[in-house]
């Protein structure tokens, strides 16, 4: 048995290196160029979706419950935290009791959030013992209200904020929300999370 090998010729070696490098390039790009693309994309914002699938005010910025004046706040779990600036008027009792329900409403994953207030001025003894007795769960914190009104450019009326377990400021809502819409933001962020 008689095997002789076939030299290659020059241009069969010239054509495979080219091939190789090629698809030493394909990979590369299919490698690092999403990389790059999502860079550009991030920098000079386009074709960035106009589309969001949130109710509340993005802050995403790093702003932590220290820096807006919230004193002694708890972490280790999610939180769905009212600040009120002023006294806790009508909005503010409105988003205490939505921030409650909304609580209730997150069933198997209520263990994963709690709820509370911050306030700068002393709840009026009425108020105050109505929380007592109706919101037993509910966290209260102090508010410093000058280190809230420079952080807060928005800070005539009661937010709602969604806390992370880190006690980054996630999302804020004003009075005007639907719990509903709350809910829903919390539970895709629940979902999504690992923490908390």
């Amino acid at each position: 048995m008689n095997t002789t090998l076939t030299p290659e010729l020059p241009n069969q070696a010239v054509v495979k290196r080219r091939r190789g490098r090629l698809q030493l390039i394909m990979l590369l790009l299919l490698a690092i160029g999403p990389m790059v693309l999502a860079t550009f994309m991030y920098q000079w914002r386009f074709w960035v979706p106009d589309g969001r699938n949130y109710h509340g005010t993005l802050v995403g910025d790093g702003t932590q419950l220290v820096d807006i004046g919230v004193q002694g706040a708890d972490e280790g779990r999610w939180q769905l935290l009212v600040t009120a600036p002023g006294d806790c008027a009508e909005e503010c009792r409105q988003l205490v009791y939505a921030a409650r329900q909304i609580h209730i409403g997150l069933n198997r994953d209520a263990s994963r959030a709690v709820h509370g207030l911050a306030v700068a001025r002393p709840l009026s003894d009425a108020y105050d013992q109505q929380l007592q007795r109706e919101y037993p769960q509910l966290g209260r914190y102090r508010l410093d209200d000058m280190a809230y009104r420079q952080q807060v450019p928005s800070s005539e009326g009661a937010q709602l904020w969604i806390v992370d377990p880190h006690g980054n400021l996630v999302l804020r809502y004003d009075a005007k929300v639907k719990g509903k819409d709350i809910l829903t933001d919390l539970r895709l962020l629940l979902k999504l999370s690992q923490i908390g």
